[in-house]
């Protein structure tokens, strides 16, 4: 038994120190520019991702076989945290005068997602 206690208590900090990563592949539509994007994306974290502690980053290919493709970095500390913002975020951008609301539709008239992926960051 304290064998079996001592190997879980190996893995502990690992999982203690894990973030969520939420990628989310976008191609940027026509007429909306990168600075647009970001500037959505801005916007994005100091009017809702503060409070729901959530922060996302924009990352632009320099190499790639896809140079079309722009990817949303989404961190949270846990994937705990995640599914909470993401239920946050599900509920309130149904509403088209939330915060959330407001912001998902500016993201939808810029880009369309192509793929969403999730990871644990250690």
């Amino acid at each position: 038994m304290r064998k079996i206690l001592m190997t879980a208590l190996m893995f502990l900090p690992f999982v203690a120190v894990a973030d969520h990563l939420d990628v989310i592949q976008v191609e940027l539509k026509e007429g909306c520019s990168l600075a647009d994007y970001r500037a959505i994306a801005d916007d994005f974290n100091e009017q809702w991702g503060k409070k729901n502690a959530y922060h996302g980053e924009i990352a632009a290919p320099i190499q790639s076989h896809d140079m079309k493709s722009y990817y949303w970095l989404g961190r949270s500390a846990d994937a705990a945290s995640f599914g909470k913002a993401y239920d946050a975020w599900v509920k309130e951008s149904a509403d088209p005068d939330s915060v959330a609301g407001k912001l998902s539709a500016r993201f939808a008239e810029c880009s369309v997602s192509v793929g969403r992926r999730g990871y644990v960051v250690y």
